[in-house]
């Protein structure tokens, strides 16, 4: 268990090394995420990641800055190889169905990874497009005094342009040599690691049934007795599977989760999670809605095993946007799709580690 949770963080590094080096625009970067025989398939573009990199870096350089925001990260190892399903949604100005303008856009990183001369990296990635929300282009900022102290934030650009990488740099040259006794290294303290990882992975369990309409995944995260409270449903997990999850089958659902914040007592817990929930609304006036909120759990380790005792969803804020079929235009058109139920791809990659 322990070397699962070590090879886990190893590779949710090497994906947000990939993030980075996208947005930063930096092909070296953006290869070393991967393995010399790596590949890659985005529906747009399908070959060698160092092509892909090769493909990729210059349009980023020439584009407005992006933004990926990985989350979700639910990860399977099975010695030298591991599988992971990633939601990313990214901020991009592109033109779409004109000038550019800007969207965020919804998917899913269906990734291989393999430990090679001790190195965990990725192997494969399928790009999963879901959802894309084109907004009204952004209006002219204020320049900021070049040498502001207050109200002029640092900027991301591409490559050693940003300030982000200058900052980090400055912060590793006043790093201190010498190290402390590692004294939280404990039966307790690895206990509690490992729980941490378990408990983040409920939420997952529970995004994926709920955005593939999954049942026993989404009731995989929860013990037989625990109880669900959304607003629209309050009761039983069985109860709230068996009604929201047929209710929103027309929808095109995708749930991040991020910020996870966890305090574990033995075999209990409790947490909150950010969600930002996309739903696309089918119908006559077809509607983009995003829902901001936060999950509040209670969890209890039974017979070795954590679960979701107890859940409450905290509604933050929401914004809706009239559908545009942005799915099929431009780039988007040639992209891999996403589904509801097991014909998903999802599922074949996860079950590629069996037997």
């Amino acid at each position: 268990m322990l070397d699962s949770l070590i090879a886990k963080q190893h590779i949710e590094k090497r994906l947000a090394q990939h993030a980075r080096g996208i947005d930063r625009a930096d092909e070296l970067l953006l290869k070393e995420a991967y393995h010399d025989d790596g590949t890659v398939d985005y529906g747009v573009f399908a070959g060698s990641a160092a092509e892909f990199a090769g493909f990729l870096t210059p349009v980023q350089a020439s584009a407005p800055i992006s933004l990926h925001r990985p989350s979700n990260t639910w990860c399977k190892v099975s010695g030298d190889r591991a599988v992971t399903e990633s939601y990313v949604i990214a901020y991009v100005v592109m033109p779409t169905t004109g000038d550019a303008q800007p969207h965020l856009v919804g998917g899913r990183y269906l990734d291989q990874h393999s430990h090679k001369n001790g190195e965990w990296r990725m192997q494969h990635r399928q790009y999963i497009l879901d959802w894309c929300i084109q907004y009204p282009p952004a209006g002219q900022q204020d320049t900021p005094p070049a040498f502001a102290l207050v109200g002029a934030p640092p900027r991301g650009g591409h490559h050693t342009a940003d300030a982000g990488n200058t900052l980090l740099m400055a912060y590793a040259a006043t790093k201190k040599p010498q190290q402390e006794s590692n004294a939280m290294a404990t039966d307790t303290a690895i206990d509690h690691a490992l729980s941490h990882q378990a408990i983040t992975e409920l939420n997952y369990r529970y995004c994926r049934g709920a955005d593939r309409g999954d049942v026993e995944t989404l009731l995989s995260a929860f013990h037989d007795d625990a109880v669900v409270m959304s607003g629209v449903f309050n009761g039983c997990a069985r109860e709230f599977a068996d009604t929201v999850l047929p209710a929103i089958s027309g929808m095109c659902t995708a749930h991040t989760v991020t910020n996870h914040w966890i305090e574990i007592d033995g075999d209990a817990a409790v947490g909150e999670s950010y969600v930002m929930a996309f739903q696309g609304i089918p119908g006559d006036s077809p509607e983009d809605r995003l829902i901001g909120g936060r999950y509040i759990d209670r969890y209890e380790r039974r017979d070795g095993e954590w679960k979701i005792a107890e859940r409450s969803f905290v509604m933050d804020w929401a914004m809706s946007e009239d559908s545009k079929d942005l799915l099929n235009a431009g780039m988007f058109e040639a992209m891999n799709k996403g589904c509801r139920g097991d014909q998903d791809p999802v599922y074949a990659l996860w079950n590629s580690l069996n037997g």
